[in-house]
């Protein structure tokens, strides 16, 4: 006897086609066949008007369980789910959902189907599984409804379903959510934790750029014993690219190397990234030629790394070499990298001919993002109207990164009139942007207009609108220590003050004078050189000289970008002081040694 062949599956497009497909089915005794069943219903769920038809064949299916539809729940969209959910509890005998229904329906229900699946959940008596009320917690997060995900928490916690996945659920999505501190409580009462948790609270901390207490985090992990992987590797890495601490993430990297972690593509990224951003690229290049195979992402990095270095002959060769050696096809990002290198050097040239070879070659098309680059290039070179024809003529509208960089480039070479035309349309573009008022307002300082200045100020005050307070982070035998601009909250104050205090008395001796022509033109000069000492990086400077062996390079991470009175005083401390300074600020590095700048004063 032989078997019976099923019909070989064919794309179902319309009704019709299901229908003749269904027959077929029917004559040859497979119908009611699991894998032709759910076939047949995935088309019917996910159009309403086949609904009734989708009934029907459920009705008339000789053993519906829920193992028949759970499947198509995490396939359908969530409409067609919560369809097929309605017809399964409205059959004639209901078909209640098991416990693989609602973790599989949950997690991409939208919040008015999450509530109705939790009322159903209670109705059927499922508050004790908690796989269903994990599912549960997720959708409410995903929603952005902390306040549900929690009440169903603590009343959960009652029943005593609450599990390892019930608290890990909770800390990564208050983490997501941007609600650090209270994720932070739930994993501090966690009665325990696996690496996942540790992760999940690590890596949230990260996104919240709360590095040092990401650092901390991981040192607590370690220090109980767990065993760490690539993933909270990564993260530890990113923290330490954030704080710019380069000692911790030499310390990680080679307990990566110790641990026998596998250095994939991601955390190869991450290990480079850090040497980048910290000050050392010679050691990122270094791991750089060590890998035996390398992404995109990581070609990628490395480009960038050279870019914000200001090192554009070694980007440029080296996205050469990948583009004809390695035979890696460039992306957009590739090409960010590359204008960005272009235009630190002021390589204006090398920048347009890049712009073109990238469209022309790999029919990359350029994005805001890239025509915000050419801006940048063009304006920091001087040639303002140039750039200004680029953004006339981009084929999208400008956006804030772009207008942004025209701006900064009329306060670079003082033009003023184009400069307030673009600064007051990015301000009604972004009116909560402190940034933006005062770039603004110190390009109208240093014109002299100071009625101008003033109304700035007061739209600020009117908007309450508070200015970014610059934080530099310093890192000295291995404690990473941060700076804030006015406010010197540190064990050792008084020592730092003073030393501050003899740096700038040292370095104004050797020329040095300070540049107060920003500051608030009703301030007593001496005020004015009182605020300009209490610049974060100079505390963090100060703290350095302080504390740090003689010789060591200084490595300080700026939150913003280093204004111009730190910039000429830093080149004076470098020489006088005989330190190599490292200052990692917004946009690039600074590398300070022998009273010169590696920017060469072009920033």
């Amino acid at each position: 006897m032989s078997a019976t062949i099923a019909p070989t599956p064919i794309p179902i497009t319309t009704i019709a086609e299901l229908r003749q497909h269904h027959s077929q089915l029917v004559r040859l005794g497979l119908a009611s066949h699991p894998s032709h069943a759910r076939r047949l219903l995935s088309f019917l769920a996910r159009d309403p008007a086949h609904l009734h038809y989708a009934a029907r064949l459920l009705a008339h299916h000789p053993n519906p369980r829920p193992a028949l539809l759970n499947p198509l729940f995490a396939s359908l969209p969530p409409r067609a789910a919560a369809s097929l959910l309605a017809i399964m509890l409205s059959l004639p005998v209901p078909l209640h959902p098991d416990h693989f229904t609602f973790p599989r329906l949950l997690p991409a229900a939208p919040l008015p189907l999450a509530v109705q699946l939790h009322a159903l959940l209670l109705k059927l008596n499922f508050h004790s599984h908690a796989q269903s009320l994990n599912a549960l917690l997720a959708a409410y997060l995903a929603a952005a409804r902390p306040d549900l995900a929690c009440v169903l928490f603590r009343t959960s916690g009652s029943y005593g379903v609450l599990d390892v996945v019930s608290w890990t659920t909770m800390v990564g999505g208050l983490c997501r959510l941007g609600l650090v501190d209270d994720a932070r409580e739930v994993f501090d009462a966690m009665p325990e934790r696996n690496l996942v948790s540790w992760n999940s609270m690590i890596s949230g901390s990260v996104k919240a750029e709360r590095f040092l207490d990401a650092l901390e985090l991981f040192d607590e992990m370690r220090a109980l014993g767990v065993e760490g992987n690539g993933f909270v590797a990564t993260s530890a890495l990113v923290a330490c690219t954030g704080a710019g601490a380069l000692a911790r993430g030499r310390e990680i990297h080679r307990w990566v190397e110790q641990s026998g972690i596998e250095m994939d593509a991601k955390l190869a990224t991450a290990v480079v990234d850090m040497y980048c951003k910290c000050g050392r690229v010679d050691e990122a290049w270094r791991v750089f030629n060590s890998l035996p195979e390398r992404g995109l992402t990581t070609w990628n990095c490395m480009i960038g790394g050279f870019a914000v270095h200001g090192r554009c002959d070694d980007a440029l060769e080296l996205f050469r070499r990948m583009e004809t050696t390695a035979g890696v096809a460039p992306d957009d990002i590739t090409l960010l990298n590359v204008l960005t290198a272009c235009a630190h050097a002021g390589e204006v040239s090398q920048g347009r001919h890049y712009f073109a070879h990238f469209v022309a070659r790999h029919s990359i098309d350029p994005k805001t993002e890239h025509y915000g680059c050419m801006v940048d290039l063009l304006g920091r070179a001087g040639q303002l109207e140039e750039a200004k024809k680029v953004i006339d003529e981009m084929p999208m509208d400008p956006d804030l990164a772009v207008l942004g960089a025209l701006l900064g480039a009329c306060k670079i070479h003082g033009d003023v009139d184009l400069g307030v035309a673009i600064g007051w349309r990015v301000i009604d573009l972004d009116p909560d942007n402190s940034g933006r008022y005062v770039l603004l307002a110190n390009l109208l300082a240093g014109a002299g207009r100071w009625d101008e200045v003033a109304k700035v100020r007061r739209l600020m005050d009117e908007r309450n609108v508070s200015k970014e307070a610059g934080r530099s982070v310093i890192e000295v035998d291995g404690e990473a220590c941060e700076f804030r601009c006015g406010s010197l909250c540190h064990p050792q104050a008084r020592e730092i003050y003073a030393m501050a205090v003899d740096m700038v008395r040292r370095i104004r001796a050797e020329g040095y004078v300070p540049e107060t022509g920003e500051a608030l033109h009703d301030v007593a000069e001496e005020d004015k050189e009182a605020t300009l000492l209490c610049h974060s990086e100079k505390l963090a400077i100060a703290f350095g000289l302080l504390r740090a062996r003689p010789r060591e390079t200084l490595r300080i991470t700026k939150n913003l970008r280093v204004c111009r009175d730190c910039h000429e005083a830093t080149k004076y401390v470098s020489r006088v002081f005989r330190r190599e300074i490292v200052v990692r600020d917004r946009n690039r590095f600074h590398h300070f040694k022998d009273g010169m700048c590696s920017c060469k004063d072009y920033w």
